[in-house]
């Protein structure tokens, strides 16, 4: 495949396992330089690193919570340190609970839109600067399918992911004139390994692909890498779907 985002720098937050890792992986296989964030594991951040690296690709792992607004700055300064610029931004980090509204007490809510929400405030703020000096800056936030459909017990996934939507085409309009696109990517029904004691979303057992199959997190990594090439300027503000025809919105 063609090196078409060579000499580019990119983050990616939450990249130490599943869509994030892919994410990062096929950036690195345009040509990217990736920094791999990761919340807390040291050890999937820099397997992931290795791997890039083993590819003759160049990575950074960077282990920092995105809902912490100092340790964003920490890792923005990194990475211009480190790479001398930023290019792109893929906001991926989010917590996925469930738990019914009326067990939901308010810390059980604010953690996920600290993570999911407040995060990708914090990652945009924190990188603009050097977004802006890209001449060609690309933001991809990564929203979610029950976003669109609605979930049960999933009532603070779904307003952050919700809210990643808005941020995204508002941050169209205020970044356009800096060169920044920003666009969304929502990934839907996608197959990633889980641990025993965390089962498969309700929610995914009320929808099903067109084919029946499920997605693979390279399938989304694939539309990421799209929207951050030369041939994808044109795009701003949009909220593009990756889930094999589970949701077929307008």
């Amino acid at each position: 495949m063609s090196q078409e985002i060579a000499g580019k720098v990119a983050i990616v937050t939450g990249a130490g396992r599943n869509i994030g890792r892919a994410i990062a992986l096929t950036l690195a296989e345009g040509g990217a330089s990736v920094v791999v964030n990761a919340r807390s594991n040291r050890a999937e951040a820099e397997a992931v690193v290795r791997e890039i690296e083993d590819a003759g690709g160049k990575a950074l792992a960077h282990i920092g919570d995105v809902g912490d607004a100092s340790a964003v700055l920490k890792m923005a300064d990194a990475v211009v340190n480190r790479f001398g610029r930023i290019d792109i931004l893929v906001n991926n980090a989010a917590l996925r609970r469930e738990k019914s509204f009326a067990e939901m007490d308010y810390a059980a809510w604010r953690e996920i839109l600290d993570v999911t929400l407040d995060g990708t405030f914090h990652c945009v703020k924190a990188c603009l600067a050097a977004l802006r000096q890209s001449g060609a800056g690309t933001i991809v936030n990564i929203g979610g399918l029950s976003a669109h459909t609605g979930a049960k017990d999933r009532a603070h996934v779904v307003t952050a992911k919700a809210g990643i939507i808005g941020f995204t085409r508002a941050l169209a309009h205020d970044l356009a004139d800096d060169g920044i696109t920003v666009n969304c990517v929502v990934p839907g029904l996608i197959g990633t390994p889980r641990p025993k004691d965390k089962p498969e979303p309700a929610h995914h057992l009320t929808h099903q692909t067109i084919t029946g199959e499920r997605g693979r997190p390279e399938d989304v990594a694939a539309t990421v890498r799209f929207l951050c090439g030369p041939g994808a300027r044109y795009i701003n503000g949009q909220a593009i779907h990756a889930n094999g025809g589970a949701y077929l919105g307008v």
